[in-house]
């Protein structure tokens, strides 16, 4: 499949030019149709004829098999969450915080990668805050940083520069002094490739509604299995134990201990369509397109007010604008679909590889009133 035929097939695109897939990537038909498929028969169907309870847990550990090798990873190193932020939340929740315990981040998080350390400082946990330059990071801050943390958080990609930072480099040198390392890699599988085990963190969580263009709700955190069973996770369920009904209880082996009760399985339905779709078309088809189409808006945008590098290094190009607000308003006018940043304080595009060169040039004739 090309990354055109891709396009052909996700409804959402045929009107207006869509640069948004950094927040939300809208699914192609086939992927909403396998998890209304599922849903039809779970509810219709298995009553009847089946065990609701054997066949949904048939298909996570099916999605749960598929999203292992999208990453490089063993199915038991594989838990199935609701995104990204329910990740990082289960690893905040899995480790026996003290006061006087440090956590490192960037300056340059998502929300799902501040808020749950904001919540660890009411327990007396110290948070530490690398700042970074153009959405980069100092190796020598960020190495005096981590040197007597428990953990660090950090972005594969950021979402604010879509600046690509160096995993493997960062993982090694946090685990220098023993540091947990936990990535929030939401904006890399469905653009760049991601093998797990070169990255040599001991967590990595994501979601596939957006460069993958699954569902919201079909989210995935990978635990080295080397470390998870020494993790407890405060939320227990039937899903997170060996035994349902043992006393006392005994987690399941593996990352599976933090998926806790009944949950929908149609959103890992969606997701494993959705990584069969993007596998198709080949990710490094999509990246070498992506490259592509990110360096003509580059291109187009003068030095001064792209605030990422050149040429950009994912399909996330920030630009400034003298008023990001009104300016994606102005855009939706004109069937142009963007995001405002509050950091940096400008408007992003996110181009997927089932963009067009005309929607690029679209964008750069809108946005030519603001040089």
């Amino acid at each position: 499949m090309t990354p055109l035929e891709l396009r052909a097939d996700v409804p959402a695109l045929g009107d207006g030019v869509y640069l948004n897939h950094g927040a939300h990537g809208p699914s192609p038909q086939y992927v909403v149709e396998a998890a209304t498929e599922f849903v039809t028969d779970h509810e219709f169907v298995v009553p009847r004829e089946d065990d609701p309870y054997r066949r949904a847990f048939a298909e996570f550990d099916r999605t749960r098999d598929r999203v292992a090798a999208s990453l490089g990873a063993d199915p038991d190193e594989i838990t199935l969450t609701e995104s990204t932020t329910a990740g990082i939340n289960a690893i905040a929740g899995g480790i026996d915080w003290e006061p006087g315990d440090v956590v490192v981040r960037t300056d340059l998080e998502h929300p799902a990668g501040t808020l749950p350390w904001q919540r660890l400082e009411e327990l007396g946990v110290e948070v530490r805050v690398v700042e970074t330059e153009g959405g980069r990071l100092d190796l020598d801050a960020y190495a005096d940083a981590v040197a007597d943390a428990e953990l660090v958080c950090f972005s594969a990609i950021t979402w604010t520069h879509g600046t690509v930072l160096p995993v493997a480099t960062l993982v090694d040198v946090a685990h220098e002094t023993g540091t947990f390392v936990l990535v929030d890699a939401v904006q890399v599988p469905g653009q760049r490739p991601v093998d797990v085990t070169d990255w040599g963190a001991d967590a990595v969580a994501g979601a596939g509604h957006k460069w993958l263009l699954g569902l919201w709700g079909g989210g995935f955190l990978y635990v080295d299995r080397g470390i998870a069973d020494a993790l407890r996770p405060r939320q227990v369920g039937y899903r997170s134990v060996e035994t349902p009904t043992a006393d006392p209880f005994e987690y399941a082996t593996g990352a599976r201990r933090f998926e806790v009760g009944s949950a929908n399985p149609a959103p890992h339905v969606a997701l494993r369509e959705a990584i069969d779709v993007i596998e198709s078309v080949g990710v490094g088809t999509i990246q070498s397109r992506i490259a592509e189409l990110t360096g003509r808006l580059a291109d187009g945008v003068p030095a001064d007010r792209l605030f990422g590098p050149t040429p950009p290094e994912s399909g996330l190009v920030t630009i400034d604008v003298d008023d990001p607000a009104a300016t994606v308003d102005r855009l939706a006018d004109r069937g142009i679909v963007v995001r405002d940043l509050p950091r940096p304080g400008g408007i992003r595009a996110s181009i997927h590889a089932v963009n067009t060169t005309d929607e690029i040039d679209r964008l750069l004739d809108a946005l030519a009133s603001e040089w």
